[in-house]
């Protein structure tokens, strides 16, 4: 399949992007520990993703002997420790690309942790079997700096073993916003979880109770929209896009888009015109009245950006698009983790771009650099998703800039934003 896109020059529509699936994710898990479920979790977002885990949760259950994940990154590393405490033997496993996807540092640390995993196939890679059993817990010292996510699955389980869990983080902690997210959430439903010091958690034993949770808007799927915002105010379109069900004080490390790139000169509104209030969900006015992005207040500023996506890895597509369509260099950190996401986002980003006439390099796996040097772009550029939702997302709004741009598989935003193309449609013709 593929989508060609051509813009209105008006862009006005209402959008309610999507709950957080980071929220929804960890919420099904914390849920299916607690001793009891009392409550229906309010929101819960609609995507491959928190279906994926849903399901891998139920089949457990039931009493299933294979849980089979798909694509979800998440789900394999929130469910691999979840089951690790879950009596029982389950076999865990994935798509073909999730069977390339790394595990080994949160198998080791569970290992560590008292508990029965073994490697199907290749040593490090899932698929894995695993023989659930009640933990002791105590101390663990773990990487940090590679994904937050092995992170917050062995907090989550924490309060389920007999001596609860010291967790000291070791090197660059990547993501600290979706760590905070998840002590966050295991207070909300009961659970004893401090830092001890900078690099240090710890978690008590005791018991997860249900409570009522709603899920907030997730600043990722509105990312796209504070892009399509930015650029088109640029290029001389008419904008007024507004954002509803968005949290003002949220947790989720996206929401630093929402200071990088700046549309409207008093964003954050309630729905009844007044100021937002903490914890309460609010709409977002973008218009082209007052568009400017932090670091450049004027447009034609040649000087670089520099960006660190250690704490919000997710955006990085969204900002290297943004800034290549505004020819604003940039040097990008923080983004090691992107090359085991569900593709090698670092090489595609460096592929697909150079179509659109942007030459950027990878220092290594610390860096990405666009220093503005150009190419000809392709007369009608067609951009691979590599079975990447956040790929087509990111790009759809390059077709401002280049008319009839075709986005190849659309369908994979049904990972994390099933609504997208609809929402989009709104602004095309």
């Amino acid at each position: 399949m593929q989508k060609t896109l051509k813009f209105a020059k008006r862009l006005v529509a209402d959008i309610t992007p999507p709950t957080s699936k980071s929220i929804s994710n960890r919420a099904l898990m914390l849920q299916a520990l607690c001793r009891e479920r009392r409550y229906t979790i309010e929101r819960l977002a609609a995507c491959d993703d928190t279906e994926h885990m849903q399901e891998g949760i139920e089949a457990k259950k039931a009493g299933a002997a294979l849980v089979d994940i798909g694509a979800t990154g998440t789900a394999m590393r929130f469910l691999t420790a979840y089951l690790a405490i879950t009596p029982g033997e389950t076999t865990i496993t994935g798509s073909e690309r999730m069977q390339q996807r790394p595990i080994g540092t949160l198998v080791e640390a569970l290992r560590t942790l008292g508990a029965d995993i073994t490697y199907i196939n290749k040593e490090g890679y899932p698929p894995l079997r695993i023989q659930g059993k009640p933990l002791q817990g105590g101390t663990l010292e773990i990487e940090a700096g590679i994904s937050s996510q092995y992170i917050s699955a062995l907090l989550m389980i924490g309060p389920c073993m007999s001596e609860g869990l010291t967790l000291k983080l070791k090197g660059n902690i990547a993501s600290r916003t979706y760590i905070e997210l998840t002590l966050d959430l295991m207070r909300h439903y009961g659970a004893t979880a401090e830092w001890t010091d900078e690099r240090t958690i710890r978690i008590e034993p005791g018991h997860y109770e249900d409570k009522p949770l709603t899920v907030e808007g997730d600043w990722s799927g509105a990312s796209y929209w504070y892009e399509l915002a930015a650029v088109a105010a640029h290029y001389g379109y008419e904008v007024d896009i507004r954002l509803h069900g968005m949290r003002e004080d949220s947790r989720q490390g996206d929401r630093v888009v929402a200071d990088w790139l700046r549309v409207g000169k008093a964003p954050l509104l309630s729905p009844q015109g007044g100021k937002s209030m903490p914890h309460t969900n609010s709409t977002i006015n973008l218009t082209n009245h007052h568009v400017y992005i932090d670091s450049f207040p004027q447009w034609g500023n040649k000087r670089e950006v520099e960006l660190d996506f250690t704490h919000c890895p997710d955006i990085a597509q969204t900002m290297a698009v943004t800034y290549c369509l505004l020819g604003i260099p940039f040097t990008f950190t923080g983004i090691q983790s992107l090359r085991i996401k569900e593709t090698d986002r670092v090489a595609a980003l460096i592929n697909e771009l150079r179509k659109l006439g942007f030459i950027l390099r990878a220092e290594g796996d610390e860096r990405l650099v666009w220093d503005g040097t150009r190419c000809t772009p392709d007369e009608h550029p067609v951009i691979a998703t590599y079975d990447d939702h956040r790929m087509a997302m990111a790009f759809a709004p390059a077709a401002l800039c280049f008319d009839g741009l075709t986005i190849e598989n659309p369908e994979v935003v049904t990972k994390s934003y099933p609504g997208f193309w609809e929402d989009m449609s709104q602004f095309t013709i």
